[in-house]
Order: structure tokens, then sequence, then C-alpha cells
């Protein structure tokens, strides 16, 4: 007898199945033969647009219900239970992971004021821990001792989670503000610690999204979120007192605020933005008693965002420049009448962001699917940018505090470039390795081949696939090959390292991005046409790259995978509906798949503001398009690929029930014998296990899968 843990209500029928010989079913999966649970049916009815919507699985919304939860566990039970023949690879794959990394490690030190700040790891234990020590300009005393400001270890005990929010110290460099998450739901808790006694204070902030100190090093503005975990409200709180001040209300739903500060410690800005719209309020950081000043009213369409140097704002936006421009103004005169144009709009270059220095503008800029960093020098206006060498790759800005730098700091990686810090001087232009993440286990880079090609869709768009596989692997259609996408919000996928995928690479597995339309690959014009009515853009898109690999004998569709989490969760529902026949195994990591009921509720996170990406379902013609994509409405009785599903309970983003709903729903109705598995972290959020080694054996559970169904065993 399989003994699944646990027992379970019979109204929930599920029910444990005596096992049989190992044998293999269609899906390649091994293992004794168990039953897979069966939720039970109640069904709901609502009414919309003269059209009655059943949901015969509504009631596993009901996270407090014990039959929910034995429902979950029953799965996980099951999922272990198909699993089980896996474990040897699964524990060979977490050592391999394990095995490649520095467990005792130590970060790049950054320079604040007088200290050098850094985290570290030390080996065996899940969390880093945050340190500083004193120092001049160039360097670390050597003999001054190591202050531990968070040692998040000790905070995560008696807690299965623990997320780091904020880490803030003041200008006096004497207290901290910092902020936890215990659950994964992704409500932080704002706290406060005096570093030169190490006490932490008793002021205590609930569901805060975002805080930062005022000059005074006794007021800090905080935002807090609403019912729907909107940022709505910014308070301002004075430490030992216990009435905060209500600053601003975001009334409009469409919105959310964040608070931030200048560079240049000089000023605050409170910035209100929906996803199509922005407007910025600002305060001297001297000052905080004063009252926020309005820059320019907030204009459909119209996008805005400021930072301080000098006498002059400098504001990015899309006024008149779809890809952004940036502008300047006064300090006295901040209105949109005063501004200047600094950078213009250029045809294929999106500007992303500027950070500024005393001497110093660097832009970060997305060309032809690319990172770009370009530094301006403010004084003549003279320009240049730093180039990298490989044909796919990440480049970001690391932590850069210090405002009277001419040093600028940033990360860079590739598939086979392990991330790297670099200092780069933007007066004489050059760059300094401090630091290669080290891959131990003997990894070399020139084993592997990165390369960025591209598909053509169905209407002639030219969709760009980056790649990465071990040299020697043969393009004869036989490799196996792992498709990864995501295609919303303009959000454009990181070409990154991850020593996981060292372990797919040196098993012959090529590893593939498609960077279909609704990312921000290529400009705003790409996220456009991968949104509200153009939404199905990206799912064809994938379809096609996926095609297209298999036309270039990159793999073939009984060794293609695809992967994707959240919103490309929702890719690999949609996919899964339009081409069950196209791959051999779906991955996918809690995934948004009841587009039309979430998008219904606007109590439920997200939701409102949320309108503006997927469209909103009470307009009509929406309704009915979301409706002709939406994975869990469009499960019909067929044939699917082999499919894990990895959710968390605690989830804010994507509620656990929409990928359980899924799961229960798809099982009544497919009519393969494929796998299909759901694993719920009972103890996590959006990001999964928290702890780093957890994290790894999560990863390793899931390459277990993804290898199996490749036909690899070891």
């Amino acid at each position: 007898m399989i003994e699944l843990r646990n027992a379970f209500p019979v109204l929930v029928l599920v029910f444990a199945a005596t096992a049989t010989l190992a044998k293999t079913n269609r899906s390649g999966q091994e293992g004794p033969a168990v039953h897979p649970p069966v939720a039970k049916k109640i069904a709901k009815t609502s009414q919309i647009h003269g059209e009655a919507r059943v949901d015969e699985y509504f009631w596993l919304r009901e996270k407090s219900n014990p039959e929910v939860i034995s429902y979950l566990e029953a799965e996980n039970a099951y999922t272990e239970a198909v699993m089980k023949p896996s474990q040897a690879l699964q524990k060979k794959l977490y050592d391999e992971m394990v095995g490649r990394i520095q467990e005792t490690d130590l970060s790049v030190p950054y320079r604040l004021g007088s200290f050098w700040y850094y985290a570290r790891t030390e080996q065996g234990k899940q969390y880093p821990i945050r340190c500083r020590r004193k120092g001049d300009r160039e360097r670390q005393s050597p003999d001054a001792p190591e202050e531990i400001l968070l040692d998040l270890n000790a905070l995560a005990v008696g807690h299965p989670f623990l997320g780091l929010g904020g880490f803030d110290v003041s200008d006096d460099e004497n207290l901290l503000a910092y902020s936890t998450d215990t659950t994964g739901f992704r409500q932080y808790t704002l706290q406060f610690k005096n570093l030169r006694t190490g006490e932490t204070l008793p002021d205590k902030i609930e569901k805060v999204t975002d805080s930062a100190w005022a000059g005074d090093n006794r007021t800090t503005f905080y935002i807090v979120e609403d019912e729907a975990k909107r940022p709505a409200r910014l308070y301002r709180h004075v430490l030992g007192q216990s009435a905060d001040e209500l600053i601003y209300e975001e009334k409009d739903e469409l919105y959310r605020i964040g608070i931030s500060r200048s560079r240049s410690k000089d000023y605050l800005f409170l910035t209100s933005a929906s996803s199509e719209t922005s407007e910025v309020r600002i305060l001297r950081a001297s000052q905080p008693a004063g009252e926020f000043r309005l820059v320019s009213p907030r204009k459909d369409d119209l996008e805005y965002y400021l930072d301080h140097q000098g006498d002059r704002f400098f504001i990015r936006t899309n006024d008149n420049a779809k890809n952004f421009r940036v502008m300047t103004a006064p300090v006295d005169h901040p209105e949109k009448d005063h501004w200047t144009e600094f950078v213009p709009t250029r045809p294929g270059v999106t500007i992303e962001d500027i950070d500024l220095f005393r001497n110093h503008a660097v832009l970060h800029e997305k060309e032809g699917g690319l990172d770009k960093i370009r530094v301006i020098e403010l004084a003549t206006g003279a320009d240049h940018r730093i180039e990298f060498p490989e044909p796919a790759y990440s480049a970001f800005g690391d932590t850069n505090p210090e405002f009277d730098s001419d040093r600028f700091r940033f990360r860079y990686q590739s598939f086979v470039t392990p991330q790297s810090v670099f200092d780069y001087d933007m007066t004489s232009h050059q760059r300094v390795l401090l630091k290669e993440t080290p891959v131990l286990g003997g990894y070399d880079r020139s084993r592997y081949t990165t390369d960025r090609i591209w598909a053509k869709a169905a209407d002639g768009t030219k969709i760009p696939i980056s790649l990465v596989y071990r040299k020697g692997t043969k393009r004869n259609g036989k490799a196996p090959l792992l498709l990864n996408g995501y295609g919303a919000y303009g959000f454009a996928l990181p070409i990154t390292f991850s020593v996981s995928r060292v372990s797919l690479l040196d098993r012959g597995v090529t590893f593939a991005v498609a960077h279909i339309r609704g990312g921000g690959e290529i400009g705003e014009e790409w996220h456009d046409a991968g949104k509200l009515m153009a939404k199905k853009n990206t799912f064809t898109d994938f379809i096609d790259c996926a095609e297209h690999l298999i036309r270039e004998k990159y793999t073939s569709k009984s060794r293609l995978v695809a992967q994707g989490g959240s919103a490309g969760g929702l890719l690999m529902g949609a996919i899964t509906n339009l081409r069950p026949d196209l791959f051999h195994a779906i991955s996918s990591h809690v995934p948004f798949v009841d587009v039309m009921n979430t998008m219904l509720d606007p109590s439920l996170p997200l939701t409102v503001g949320e309108y503006l990406e997927w469209g909103n379902p009470n307009e009509k013609p929406a309704y009915d398009y979301m409706k002709s994509y939406c994975p869990y409405t469009n499960i019909a009785r067929k044939k699917y690929p082999a499919i894990l599903i990895q959710t968390s309970l605690n989830d804010s983003q994507v509620m656990y029930w929409e990928p359980a709903k899924y799961v229960a729903k798809l099982r009544a109705h497919k009519t393969d014998d494929n796998v299909l598995l759901l694993k719920t972290n009972m103890g996590a959020g959006h990001g999964g296990a928290s702890g780093r080694y957890d994290a790894l054996k999560e990863t390793a559970f899931e390459l277990a899968f993804v290898l199996r169904q490749q036909g690899i065993r070891e």
C-alpha cells in the first residue's frame, strides 16, 4: 500500500490507490501507479453580460476550510508518490548545485558615509548576515570591528519563511529602518534598530510597502497597503511617537504609490502611478514637517519620474516620446511648462532608468532586446556607452548610494558568465572587476555556447530567442530543450547565469528564452503588441518560437518542455490549450490561469490596477476577448502534455486557488494518461522558498521532472 501523508475528509473524495508493479505510462513517468486526488464539485453560478458563468471549484478559495487544506495536502502526497522514483536524481541535482556555490561567501562591500556595507553567508545557514565596517573613501579599515546589523538567520527562527523588504540607514548612521515578511504574503512589518546599542526600538508598523528617511534622523515616511494590497496611504512617523499623520491617500484604484529619496539626499519623491500614467510630489528632506508639492498633475497616458542633481530636476518622461526621453527643470519651477530636453528620444532605444551623480548621469537603455548603459558627463554633455562582449547578456546598475562619486558600479552576467560586479570610472572609462561569483566544481564556461536567433511570427514580426547549450550539441532534432517565456507588463526577461542550469547543460539540454511580445525587450511598442486586445500575440509568438526551434532542428516535439511562471504561467496555460501537441511537457510556477474569475473580482490584490494590462471584463468586448484565451475557461476534453504546477499557499500575487482549481478541472477533462502534478509550498509565497538551500531543493525537484520527461534519468 502506498502511504499518503495525512488523512483526508471523505467529502473531498480523495483516495489512495493500491500500488501495482512499476510501469511506464505515455508521459515517461516510471513508478508505482497511484490515483490522483479528485476534488468535489460545487457549482457556483454568476451572471455577467447576459451569460451564466458556472465555476465548479470556486470552493477551493476557502483557505480556512480544512477540506481545502486536505485537498492541497492530498495533491502534495500524490506528487510525492509519483515523483518518488526521481528521488535519487533530485538528490544528485541538489548536491551538484550546492557543490557549485561558495557557501561561506562575502558580497562586494559598498561605501555609504563612513562605513562599508556588505552581506556574508555561512555554510549551512539559509540566509545572509548584513554587516558593516568603518573605513575611508577607498576601503574598509583593516582593524575596524565588524558590526552585524541584521542576522536574517536569527530573525527566521520559528518561521518557515523570511523575506527582507526595506533596509535603510539614517543619515547620521545610527538607525536602521528595515522590514520583514514571515509568511510569504508580502505583508511587511517595519521596525527600527539603534545601531549604537543594538536595541530594536518599540516602534513597529504593519503592512508597510515602502519607506524613506527624512534628513533629521528621526522622521520616516512610509506607505501602507489597503485591503486589496494596493500601496495607497503615505504616513509621517516620528520615532517614539505613536500617532502617525496621514499625509496622502491615493483613492483611484488604478494607481499605486511609492516613496523614495534622491541620491543627493536633498529631496523626497512621492510617486503615484498606474501602468500608463504618473504624477510626482516633492518635499525637501531637510523639512520633514513640510507638505509635499505636486510637480505636474496627472494626465492620461503621460508618465514622468523625477530625480535630483544640483539646481535642477531630471525628468524621465514619455511626453512626445513613446520610448521615453530625459528633460530637466529648475528646482524652483519643476512644472511641465519649465521642462527642457536633455536627452531626446531615439528610434529603437528605450530609456528605462537614470542614475544621477554629482558629475555624471547614467542612462539605462534597452536596444535590440539588450541592456545598454550610457554615461553622460554633465559639464560637457559628452556621452559614451559601456561595451559588453557577448551576444546575449544582462547588465544592471548595482548599489550606488554615494552621490559624490565618479565610479559607477554595475553587475554583468550571461548564460555562461557568472554574475560579475564591476566598478566603472566614468571619467577615465576604465572598468575594474571586483568579483565574479565563484562557481565551484570545475565549471568551465568555454564548454558552452550562447547565441541569439530570430523566429518569424505569423504576421511577419521577428521574435528574438536567446539560447545556451553545451558545445558539440548536434542540431539533428534529437537534443532536449527547455523553452522559457513570460511576455507581460513590458518586463524583459533578463539573461542570467544559473548554477542549476549547468546541470541541464551538462546533460545535453539546450536552454532557450523566447522574448515574445508583451514584454519590454524591444521598446514600449513590444509591450503594447502583447497586451489588452493584442494579448494573443504573446501566445502565438511563443508557439512560433517553438516551431522555429523544431524546424531548425534544435529539438523535437518529443523532447521539448516549456516553462513559465506567474504571467508566464498564463502563457503556459494558453499554449497548452492552443497547441497541446507541440510540447511534450509543461513546467509552470504560480500560474495566473483563472483570468476571468480573478479579473472579475476587484477585491483581490492587483485586479483593478491590471485592467490596463489585460482589460476590464466588465466591458463586453474585453470580456469576450479575455474569455477566448483564459486557460481555466478553455480547458476541454482532449489530450494534454505532462504538466507540473508549483504554487504556494501564501501567494499574494496569484492566489493558490488559481492553480488548484486549474488542476482539478484539468483532471476532470483531459483524455490522456500523462502525468499532472500540483505541488504546493504550504509555508511560502509568490517566490517560493526563501532559504537558499530550500530554494535549491525546489529547483532540483523541478529539474528532475523536466529531465525525466526528456528521457534523462540520471
